[in-house]
Formats: structure tokens, sequence, C-alpha cells
């Protein structure tokens, strides 16, 4: 608010709205001189518009947020409507598969049925977490383009259930389980992605905001899901043809959404690509152009390691159980190990990646910060297995 005081004590106070000092806007303007007069800037529609917009954006927007925040949001939300639009015809094909609608259903038939379905989910996601729950930082690309995927298979497996009335509970199962992946991974990896997105320490604003999103979204895709539903109630070819068009349209706007991201973190990937340029160039990539350039499908499916990217001297893979070795690697192993801890005049990998690292280390981090990127950390898959090396002398080890 600004106040000002004239002469003939006439006082002015204005109302201004706004988080940001860039995006203030006037509202009001109350003169006293003598009498009290309000005189409101704007039209109220927009004043209202303004009101409604922030239960949905966080506050201080655009500003507060990273770039790729916006577009990353609609194509979420877009995704999210065809999800809630086909959940309406999928649980429409599970409620008929356990009987609901028929005389010679039973209640306790169905309820056995589900309670199996929701534990296999529960078990799913235990395990799961187990063996990915440390990694999901690293890929966070990656794993929430696969927790979307994961999430339509189990919906596919509750539309074809009623297909397979022999093996309905087994089919159902699959598709918990497959949708207690979606649920752990998208979780996870979209708590990364507040973060990322937080400019200002505004992560909880943000996640709120998002729930405020989803909730608009869900409510639209569910009064058009039933709409759908009842429309195609009893063609099956139109049933499916509606499921897979938006299936594709959903795989199509999760791929488009992910590929919005400009991650700063490094993770594997992203630093072998930094590195690989800056030992050609001496520079380094900035944020926007390395997102381009990575994947975000696993690795199996791509050429990445063996096509699109050069080979920096040779492929490493970290917290490797050495027992897991062939012999020819372990030899390898032992002599380069050997070479190394001995001070071997010899040429050896360790030496030379010494010599790089003495020279080159400083100004590369240096470069990475200037960029924009976040040298903190390295989000690395986790290091369960380790190795302890004992040489001669018997007190030169490292662990």
């Amino acid at each position: 608010m600004e106040a000002s005081k004239s002469s003939s004590a006439e006082v002015i106070l204005e109302e201004w709205n706004g988080s940001s000092s860039t995006k203030l806007s006037r509202t009001a303007t109350i003169t006293a001189s003598p009498s009290l007069s309000i005189q409101r800037s704007g039209r109220r529609l927009h004043h209202v518009w303004r009101r409604v917009l922030q239960a949905f954006v966080p506050e201080g927007f655009p500003n507060s947020v990273t770039p790729d925040y916006v577009p990353f949001q609609v194509w979420d939300s877009l995704q999210g409507l065809s999800t809630y639009i086909r959940t309406m015809l999928s649980t429409q094909a599970l409620l008929s598969a356990i009987g609901v609608g028929e005389k010679s259903a039973t209640v306790i038939g169905a309820t056995f049925q589900w309670f199996l379905r929701d534990l296999t989910g529960m078990l799913g996601g235990i395990l799961f977490t187990f063996y990915q729950g440390s990694n999901l930082d690293s890929n966070a690309k990656m794993w929430r383009l696969i927790a979307d995927l994961m999430n339509d298979l189990g919906m596919l497996m509750d539309l074809v259930s009623p297909l397979f009335p022999s093996a309905f509970v087994f089919v159902v199962c699959l598709g918990s389980l497959s949708r207690s992946f979606t649920g752990v991974a998208g979780g996870a990896t979209r708590a990364a992605l507040t973060q990322h997105f937080a400019l200002q320490s505004n992560a909880a604003d943000i996640s709120a905001k998002e729930g405020s999103q989803e909730t608009l979204a869900t409510m639209i895709g569910m009064a058009l899901g039933m709409l759908l539903a009842r429309i195609t109630m009893g063609h099956a070819l139109a049933i499916w043809f509606s499921f897979l068009s938006l299936t594709l349209f959903h795989i199509y706007a999760n791929y488009k959404a992910v590929r919005c991201l400009v991650l700063t973190s490094l993770n594997p990937e992203r630093s072998s690509i930094l590195l690989q340029h800056f030992l050609e160039t001496g520079q380094v990539l900035s944020p926007e152009k390395v997102s381009r350039m990575e994947h975000v499908l696993p690795v199996w499916t791509t050429s990445w390691s063996s096509k699109s990217a050069k080979q920096i001297h040779m492929q490493v893979h970290l917290g490797v159980r050495v027992s897991s070795l062939n012999h020819s690697e372990l030899m390898d192993l032992l002599h380069s190990a050997g070479s190394h801890y001995k001070k071997d005049k010899n040429k050896c990998v360790h030496l030379e990646s010494q010599s790089w690292m003495d020279k080159h280390y400083e100004v590369f981090i240096q470069k990475l910060w200037s960029s924009g990127w976040k040298t903190e950390r390295l989000l690395s898959p986790s290091i369960v297995w380790k190795a302890k090396w004992i040489c001669e002398p018997l007190d030169a080890k490292m662990d």
C-alpha cells in the first residue's frame, strides 16, 4: 500500500495486489478529503479471475518457478485427464467382471477378489521400493515416464479381465501389481521434480497448487469418463477404440511432458554428455542443450550406450559385485590395480584418469557451476557393494 498527504490534508491510499514487485496491479484508490470515497481500479471480472488463478498457480508465478514448469504442467494435466477418462471404462469392466449387477454374485466373493487385488498392489509397492527406491532420483525423467506406462498396463489388465473369467483374479492382480509401481515411482519422482521447479524455496506451495490442478483435472475427467462410459455401454468395439485412442494420447502427452523438463542436476548420462563435450571442445553445454540430447527411456530400449554417445575411455560400472566378474575381467582389474599401487611407470587407466583430474577437474566444475548446473551432488544409483584392497606393504590399503 502507498499513502501520500498534501498540504490541504487530503489523504490518498492506494491498494495494490501482487506478490512480486514487477507484477503489482492497482486495485483501488481511497480518498479522504474530508469525506471518504473509494474508486476501484480495473474490471471486477479481472479481479475475480486473478483470485481463482491463485488457487492453481504458485505464489509469485511465473518468477517463482523454473521456465519448464508451465509446459510440463500443461502436458501433465492433459495426460492426467486422459487417465481419469479411461479409469471409468476400466472400472466399469472390472466391476462387471466381479459380478456387480449379477444375481448369482455374492458379496463375500466380490470382497475377497477385491482384497486379493489390493493386497497384491501393496506387496508390489514394497518390493519395488526395496529394489529401486534409492535409484529414482538419478533418473527422474525415465521413472516418471515408466510410472505412467505401468499405469496404462494396469488399466489394460482391468479392461481385459472380463475376457478371461477363469483367470480373472490372476489378471486383476497383475494390473494391481503394475499400478503399485506407478504409485511408488510417480510419487517419488514428483517430489524430485517439485524441488526442481521451486526457485524460491516454495516446494510446498508448488505441491499444493499441483494438487488443485490435479483435482480439477480429476473432476473434468470423471465427468467426461462417465459420459463416455454411458455412450459406449454394450458396444465392445467402441469401448476398445476409445480406450486405445486415449492410451496412445496418454503416452504421447507423457513423453512430451518429460521432454519439456530441463533438469540441472547431474546424473550418469548427463555427466557423460557434458564430459565428452568438454574433452572435445573445452566448453560445457547448457542444461537446455543437454536435455535435448539425453534419453528418457531405459537404456536397453535405446542405442545410447553403444551408438549415440562416444565412449570417453572405457565403460565404468559403479558398485559391481567383484565375485560376479568373469576370469579375464578379474585379471584385468587386479593387474590395473596392481599397477596403480606399485606406482608402475607404464601408462594405465588409473594414472591417465588421475592426471586428467589433477589438470582439468577444477576448471570443469567451475564451468559447470557458471552454466547453471548443480554441482553439489551426483545423482547416481546406490552403491551397495564395496571392495577393500590390501597390497604389499600391508599398511597400503584403500577402502
